[in-house]
This record gives C-alpha cells, sequence and structure tokens, in this order.
C-alpha cells in the first residue's frame, strides 16, 4: 500500500531526529523556507531578457576560486 503525504513526511522527521536529535533537526529545518512568487514565471521574465551568449559570459565572470561556496552546509 503507497504512503500517504502525512506518513512520509512523519517518517522524514523521525528519521532526522532519529539522526541528529531533536535541537539539531529544527536547526536542520531552519535552513529551508518556503519561498513565495511564481518561480517560473519570474524566471521567463529574466530568462527572455538574455541570449545564450549572455548565459557563457555570465559563467565566465564568476570568480574561478569559489570552489566552497557550499562549506557552510557540508561542514
Amino acid at each position: 500500500m503507497m504512503k500517504t503525504q502525512n506518513e512520509i513526511i512523519k517518517q522524514g522527521y523521525d528519521a532526522l531526529i532519529n539522526s541528529l536529535g531533536v535541537a539539531d533537526t529544527i536547526r536542520f529545518i531552519q535552513y529551508f523556507t518556503p519561498g513565495k512568487g511564481d518561480y517560473t514565471k519570474e524566471r521567463h521574465q529574466w530568462l527572455n531578457e538574455k541570449t545564450l551568449a549572455d548565459v557563457f559570459m555570465d559563467i565566465k565572470e564568476l570568480p574561478e576560486d569559489d570552489l566552497n561556496q557550499y562549506d557552510e552546509i557540508i561542514e
């Protein structure tokens, strides 16, 4: 039998609490916020203004030494 969404959420919380403890589970969950707006619509608004060449130029302008952008999460 397929689990309900609530059963999956409860099982996920239980797994986090068993693995991290209550305090660290709360800290983990605080990293995620539900956001707002319509990402797909907004994405098309800024994407329609850029050419593929613009996107490549933006990528080339990124600092090459920024290899540790996820250190805060991975620590």
